[in-house]
């Protein structure tokens, strides 16, 4: 008989279909009516005996090798979803695929969504930074309407987008230097060669380090007050997360300059120079002022707010393992070892042993108890790692969207209009955004 699939012919013998009579190939030999073949197939010629069907011819061949072998092989190219509803379409059982290829296609059935990680992650990627990028472009609108807009809008570029340009990238330099070098005052303050106690005994910063903080103090409260002067919409300025960060680098600073005037206007008020010790040592947090400059600090904590399930999973089984080799710690080392005498004291030596950190503080002494150990350093680097993969597949993911989106920025010039209009795929775009939608009714 002569078999035509989608364009590709080929003639078979009988013998070979009724090998596999219950495919549906081998059902068309048992047909005695034209009304039962049409059943079977999308045409039928009987003058040239030709039976037609509309599928697709590349996977035919598979099929052929199937009828001559009896073994069948998996289409690599092809969704392996599509290629199941082939072979059913054809008759042929899942049984018959080789042991060559059984592994990986039941592996890519089972688990579709970790082998097509990086197309959905590109895909995420692009959509989610068009998002950004209109929002971005919204933004910049906003100044069209205000006093002043274009020399505000440039300005804002300038002081939000790192690189945007060389007054960018000059006040980006400064703003880093700033940052490092009240770091560093910070550090130095620390060392005793550079501590200064006046006549009553308290301690006292260096002259020349207060002068470097109160430089840095200034830069950044012009940082802010800057941002804040030509941002496009100022009841949003503070709901983003640089924003808040650049706020809570000054605020320490103020407060204590607060405390200490209180403190000194009203004795009875000493304790309250306590609360002033604690906020200067709140310093260390303008490091994350690096964030705005740092694509991989923004990306990092992008991937920590939306890896929380993988990061209480991480905490989940720490605990639990915790749990239980502390219990079984005390159990074998009560009556001989001091530093693991309580369940406490336990708990801190579990959790160093399963975070591989080590300190060697508190050991178990006997032989049961350093097996115990060794079990408990194994179960937590098994632990440890089982989420790393997926973190990792996150962090990713947002750094390559933020390199989009900072490359879109740049490209752009408000002044000339766009140079490069962002490249985006949509209809990817708004099959993305029918899916939400439809997942959104469903909830429903």
């Amino acid at each position: 008989i002569s078999i035509n699939v989608g364009g590709f012919k080929k003639k078979m013998r009988s013998n070979t279909l009724l090998r596999f009579p219950e495919t549906r190939l081998g059902k068309l030999l048992s047909c005695h009516s034209k009304e039962s073949i049409l059943e079977l197939c999308d045409d039928y010629d009987d003058t040239k005996n030709e039976f037609y069907f509309d599928r697709n011819p590349e996977l035919f061949p598979y099929v052929l090798h199937f009828y001559n072998t009896g073994k069948l092989h998996v289409m690599g190219e092809l969704c392996v979803f599509s290629f199941s509803q082939e072979i059913e379409y054809w008759g042929i059982n899942e049984f018959f695929i080789d042991s060559c290829c059984s592994y990986s296609y039941h592996g890519r059935k089972m688990e579709p969504d970790q082998e097509k990680w990086e197309e959905q992650s590109d895909q995420e990627s692009t959509t989610s930074s068009f998002d950004e990028i209109l929002a971005f472009y919204n933004d910049a609108s906003k100044f069209d309407k205000q006093p002043f807009g274009n020399i505000r809008r440039q300005l804002w570029l300038a002081l939000d987008n790192p690189g945007y340009s060389v007054l960018s990238r000059i006040f980006s330099i400064l703003s880093i230097v700033v940052v490092l070098g009240s770091i560093v005052t910070m550090c130095l303050n620390s060392l005793p060669d550079f501590q200064i106690v006046d006549s009553n005994g308290n301690p006292e910063e260096d002259p020349r380090f207060e002068i470097v903080e109160h430089f840095g103090i200034a830069w950044f409260t012009f940082e802010l007050v800057a941002r804040f002067a030509v941002a496009p919409d100022f009841l949003k300025f503070f709901k983003h997360a640089l924003n808040l960060i650049d706020l809570m680098s000054i605020l320490p600073f103020y407060i204590t300059l607060i405390v200490n005037l209180v403190v000194e206007s009203s004795p009875t008020l000493a304790n309250l120079g306590r609360v002033a010790q604690v906020l200067r040592l709140m310093r260390i947090f303008r490091i994350l002022k690096l964030a705005r400059h740092s694509t991989g600090l923004r990306s990092l904590g992008a991937t920590l707010k939306y890896s929380y399930r993988e990061v209480g999973l991480l905490l989940l089984y720490l605990s639990v393992g915790i749990s239980i080799f502390s219990v079984v710690a005390y159990t074998i080392e009560k009556e001989e070892n001091e530093g693991l005498a309580t369940i406490p004291a336990c708990w801190w030596w579990a959790t160093v042993s399963m975070t591989t950190v080590g300190y060697g503080d508190v050991v178990p002494g006997s032989t049961a108890g350093k097996l115990t150990a060794s079990a408990c350093i194994l179960a937590g680097i098994l632990v440890v790692v089982l989420p790393i993969t997926l973190i990792f597949n996150k962090f990713s993911h947002f750094y390559r969207r933020q390199k989009q989106l900072e490359s879109a920025m740049r490209s752009c010039d408000f002044g000339d209009g766009m140079k490069e209009v962002p490249s985006v795929n949509l209809r990817d775009y708004y099959a993305y955004k029918v899916k939400s939608l439809m997942a959104s009714l469903t909830n429903m």
